[in-house]
């Protein structure tokens, strides 16, 4: 299973951004996606999940509110569309895919990952 992201780049602070991730090698339709995130200096976070047919969908309180998690699987992609934000949400998101159909927040639920994707805010 490939996942490739897509959608990061610069934006200000208060603007939007909607992130892809494209899986090729194996349909995603029976497992739960997620996207965390990486900012310098800091360990990886969980950012939002979805479960295997889009119906449960968890994010982190940090991004309540912000952020929401989609899922395609017709077009084997999953997107997290990003409002609002800030200038703490600058990070590398990654994309990964879960070993379990129910939406899973733990990075060790998750067997496959992408190359992430930078967002930079400008404040």
């Amino acid at each position: 299973v490939q996942l490739v992201e897509s959608g990061g780049g610069l934006v200000q602070a208060g603007g939007s951004l909607r992130l892809s991730c494209a899986a090729s090698g194996h349909s995603i339709s029976g497992y739960a996606m997620g996207w965390f995130r990486r900012a310098p200096g800091k360990e990886r976070e969980f950012v939002a999940t979805i479960n295997y047919s889009g119906t449960t969908t968890y994010v982190a309180d940090s991004v309540k509110g912000r952020f929401t998690i989609s899922r395609d699987n017709a077009k084997n992609t999953v997107y997290l569309q990003m409002n609002s934000l800030k200038p703490e949400d600058a990070a590398v998101y990654y994309c990964a895919r879960s070993d379990r159909s129910l939406a899973a927040t733990m990075s060790g639920q998750y067997v496959y990952w992408g190359q992430g994707t930078q967002v930079t805010i400008s404040s």
